[in-house]
């Protein structure tokens, strides 16, 4: 792999004064922005590369991955709307290259009027975008672009005729400033002082002979594409290498704080197990049994459930709750929304109360003034004899984290955290800290591929659940065009005539002049018209709490036939009457998360059917969604998520205080992913608490256990 030697050496901690070839005022403007060393602007990774060798043009064509052309502008114009001071900007242009066919692609920026003092007649730019048909126009909206002729035109070399690396910019910055900056540094940086942090490689190896400073100089200046796709796995793997690292030495630290065996005689869950209206599956047998063995180890057990939609997580947690109640020690289950821990309260109650079961209900909201989370409800089934006496089990939001009765959850032996990724790091430790070393159970019903488990889970022993209870009802998945919304309209009174009740999925709540999507506001009038006189509701994130409730608590009661809704059901609602789904511009979304929301149905003993609306003549789509009408496998679905979509916030990455995967999309690799895990296992293997020599320049990059759990305690 091709390495050009440095002019001169500069360190990684050199200022960009240093730079020869950078001017005091690029200087500055990098400054301001955070760039203030050699190292920092050599570890800015580029987002992408584009290939600016051989720009052959092959047409111009709807696409749902993003292309790159360059073209030529033909012409511009400013659209205003109702005398507003804004508008939209639109440039149409053509291919820079031959184009014998005269084609022309329009680019759409709205809101941006400001750009025609950027944009002109006669410009040549690279565009990079997706392109739709709309109506009898090709437009590409809102595209990245870079100009290549018409403005200033020193330093050509660096953005034209070769693989050119294209960087995320920061305030002011601008995408050619960055590049010519990085490509100085490059020119002048001594990477003899950068050390490896991955393990020397095998020699014969896909990585022999490459080192972190070669991958990196060949991320940003690349000879060609093969070269480059072998430094960018490089350079991944060194990143999952340091991310494994801090879930197996968390796990290994787990495993060191206290905890206490949980054996009971087992005669409370054998009651549990003999009142339940069905038999566990297989798959729920097994879990729990892997569970309640984990529980009975001295040390406490950190666990993930996780299964697909409908499989009967919950049921088997309430199981793990009773051997903590049955030991002599209290349950919490956390659930991430108040209609979710109301629904666990319920089944709850329900389920456990005819055992002798106390159950409290805790759910919290957040004062005005963002302080701290006040206990604003405080229920207790009738099982509780006095004011006085403990819940056996607690369920609610994160309220259970707060409030003044400090001492009642002082037993805690078992802690159930529902949908675990959309809690942070620190609450799950704060609500741990009210035990004593409790065991944790995490649950999930978002199927989660091998690498994400690896990866989001990697200090967690993981059961599946990869059966759907037998008397679950069939579910029927179609895509259609909505111009077929007339005929599904009628199919949908039927079912309601015959009983049963209707969800309608919109991916926005108010209609958008930026996104050509659905809401639900202007759906919820719609449906309410084409149902009448059956009842309609709304739900929508930006209601508050109580509103939320009411509306889910007519919809479960059967008052309103239909529920118009965003994504905000996509967790936990359970409605067994409800056996239809409709789910308005379905090509917004991911195939993982339609199959979330079509968990909605199903659940009760009758056949649901579930569908997706898409654009007309939207090929791509129909293509993409045909997956979801073949198959209920939620590990299949999500795995093919993985590999068009990447992670997306999978990771929960916001919330654990983690910076974002800069290759994130090779988490798809199962191969890269379980090497980064085998190497970290070894190392520390080798060294528990990481304190050679050789591994204390990897502390700033792990970060500290003991003050992760710091904040939780605060």
């Amino acid at each position: 792999m091709p390495a050009s030697s440095p002019k001169s050496s500069l360190s990684l901690d050199a200022p960009l004064s240093d730079v020869p070839g950078l001017s005091t005022a690029i200087s500055k403007a990098l400054g301001k922005e955070g760039f203030a060393t050699v190292g920092q602007l050599v570890l800015h990774m580029p987002s992408r590369h584009e290939d600016r060798r051989r720009m052959e043009f092959k047409g111009f064509s709807p696409s749902e991955v993003p292309v790159c052309h360059q073209v030529k502008v033909l012409s511009t114009r400013v659209m205003r709307f109702g005398g507003r001071r804004g508008g939209n900007f639109e440039a149409v242009v053509e291919a820079a290259q031959d184009n014998p066919m005269h084609q022309q692609l329009t680019l759409r920026w709205f809101g941006m009027p400001f750009l025609q003092k950027a944009i002109a007649v006669g410009m040549e730019m690279m565009v990079y975008g997706k392109i739709k048909q709309i109506k009898d126009r090709l437009v590409m909206g809102h595209p990245e672009y870079e100009v290549v002729k018409g403005d200033e035109e020193g330093e050509a070399e660096i953005h034209t005729g070769r693989i050119v690396p294209i960087y995320p910019l920061r305030g002011a910055l601008k995408q050619k400033m960055l590049r010519a900056a990085i490509w100085h540094v490059l020119e002048n940086f001594d990477e003899r002082g950068m050390a490896d942090l991955l393990p020397p490689p095998k020699a014969g190896g896909e990585f022999d002979g490459l080192g972190r400073a070669q991958a990196l100089r060949t991320l940003h200046k690349p000879s060609e594409m093969q070269v480059l796709e072998q430094a960018r796995r490089y350079l991944a793997l060194e990143e999952f290498y340091i991310l494994q690292l801090r879930v197996v030495r968390r796990r290994l630290r787990f495993k060191h704080t206290g905890g206490h065996a949980l054996k009971p005689e087992g005669k409370l869950l054998e009651r549990f197990l003999a009142s339940l209206p069905f038999a566990f599956t297989g798959a729920q047998d097994r879990s729990l049994r892997e569970i309640a063995a984990d529980m009975a180890m001295p040390q406490p057990m950190n666990r993930l459930l996780h299964g697909d939609v409908g499989s009967g997580k919950t049921v088997v947690a309430l199981a793990a709750m009773l051997i903590a109640v049955e030991s002599g020690r209290q349950g919490a289950l956390m659930a991430p929304t108040q209609i979710l821990a109301e629904q666990h309260y319920q089944n709850a109650l329900r389920l456990l109360e005819p055992l002798g079961m106390r159950v409290s209900l805790r759910t919290g909201d957040k004062k005005a003034d963002g302080g701290a989370l006040e206990l604003f409800e405080f229920k207790t089934g009738s099982g509780s004899t006095s004011g006085s006496t403990q819940p056996h089990i607690f369920i609610g939001t994160h309220a259970l984290l707060y409030g003044k009765n400090e001492s009642a959850l002082s037993k805690l032996g078992l802690v159930v955290i529902d949908e675990q990724h959309k809690f942070g790091v620190a609450q799950r430790a704060r609500l741990i800290a009210r035990g004593e070393a409790p065991d944790v159970l995490v649950m999930t019903a978002t199927p989660i591929p091998r690498t994400l488990t690896l990866t989001m889970y990697g200090d967690l022993d993981v059961s599946t659940i990869d059966e759907r209870p037998k008397e679950r009802g069939k579910i029927i998945t179609a895509v259609r065009e909505v111009t077929k919304v007339d005929e599904v309209t009628k199919f949908v009174r039927t079912q309601i005539e015959e009983g049963r009740q209707c969800y309608i999925v919109y991916p926005l709540i108010e209609e958008s002049e930026k996104l050509d999507a659905g809401a639900a506001v202007k759906g919820h009038a719609e449906w309410s018209e084409r149902l009448s006189p059956h009842a309609v509701g709304l739900l929508h994130g930006r209601m508050d709490s109580d509103a939320k409730e009411v509306v889910m608590r007519r919809f479960r009661s059967g008052e309103l036939k239909a529920l118009v809704s965003t994504t905000v059901i996509e967790v936990g609602v359970d409605v067994p009457n409800a056996t239809v789904m409709l789910i308005h511009d379905a090509a917004r979304f991911g195939l993982a998360q339609i199959h979330q929301l079509r968990g909605r149905i199903g659940r009760g003993s009758h056949t649901s059917w579930c569908v997706l609306f898409i654009a007309k003549g939207d090929k791509e789509a129909k293509e993409r969604l045909h997956l979801l009408e073949e198959t209920h496998d939620g590990f299949r679905i999500a795995e093919e998520d993985l590999k068009r979509r990447g992670p997306g916030n999978v990771l929960g990455i916001a919330q654990s205080g983690q910076a974002p995967l800069l290759f994130g999309e090779m988490l798809a690799d199962t191969r890269l992913i379980t090497l980064a895990r085998r190497l970290a296992e070894r190392t520390l293997d080798q060294d528990p608490e990481l304190e050679k020599p050789e591994h204390l320049r990897l502390r700033p990059l792990l970060g500290n256990v003991e003050e992760d759990e710091e904040v939780g305690r605060q």
